[in-house]
């Protein structure tokens, strides 16, 4: 495989920026299959990639949103009270 047709098929597999619960599902999804151990080891390999790369990006997103709220709220983070 090409490096061009590699960063392409991984380009197409990254979720769109605004789907981070699909993300998130996905990614769940792919630690029961893990959790499971029935895969062989190929597939383990290229699920635990996969996660690795949902797992960034929620994460990203999260930062995301966390800067923006910081910026609402002028800088001042308040605590949450889970209610």
């Amino acid at each position: 495989m090409s490096t061009s047709s590699a960063r392409t098929s991984k380009a197409a597999t990254v979720p769109v920026a605004d789907s981070y619960e699909a993300a998130l599902q996905e990614l769940e999804a792919l630690v029961a299959q893990l959790d499971a151990g029935q895969l062989p080891l190929d597939q383990l390999l290229q699920r635990y990639q996969r996660g690795a790369e949902l797992l960034a990006f929620c994460r990203e997103r999260l930062q995301a949103v966390e800067q923006q709220i910081q910026v609402f709220e002028a800088g001042q983070t308040k605590p949450w009270d889970g209610a």
